[in-house]
């Protein structure tokens, strides 16, 4: 993974994205053991097209298959990783990705969302293997609860963490 965020670090300092966090669940393993997972998502504002309102990815990919790397599909193979660079779609993975933290993988500094904006982004997507994800954070004992809570608020997501509750960890209503 190292030589992967070296590439896109690169793209950073030559200006093709600015900030960008590591999400889904590779960013999940910055905290949890690992688990399987085929691809690393990038979340990175992306830069609107000159004289339009629409943003766009093509810079992105411009640039990486400029230096020789491969698509296959909706990913772009860095270094042997299938990426996905994805906008952050709503205002929860704009803010995730505003707040993502500093680390280093190897020795090469990258970003990261919070454990809890992981947990509020796996409970508002919804699928098995998200809610499967939410119960490891819980068990690991890393999440803070103050913190999540207020995300969940700010989103508007604390109904769906009542369901959850109720449904997966016995909660009463």
């Amino acid at each position: 993974m190292k030589a992967t965020l070296e590439a896109i670090n690169r793209m950073r300092t030559e200006g093709v994205i600015d900030k960008y966090a590591i999400g889904g669940a590779v960013g999940a393993t910055f905290y949890l053991e690992p688990s399987a997972t085929l691809d690393i998502d990038i979340f990175v504002s992306l830069k609107t097209m000159p004289g339009s309102v629409l943003i766009t990815v093509a810079p992105v990919y411009t640039y990486l298959t400029s230096h020789g790397y491969k698509t296959e599909g909706e990913y772009i193979v860095i270094e042997g990783w299938p990426v996905q660079f994805l906008s952050p779609g709503d205002a929860l993975t704009e803010e995730a990705l505003e707040q993502a933290i500093e680390t280093e993988v190897e020795g090469v500094r990258t970003w990261v969302m919070t454990s809890e904006h992981l947990v509020a982004i796996a409970l508002k997507t919804g699928r098995p293997k998200d809610y499967v994800r939410i119960l490891q954070f819980i068990e690991s004992g890393i999440l803070v609860t103050n913190r999540l809570e207020s995300i969940l608020s700010r989103h508007g997501l604390l109904e769906k963490w009542e369901q959850f509750g109720h449904r997966f960890l016995g909660d009463e209503k």
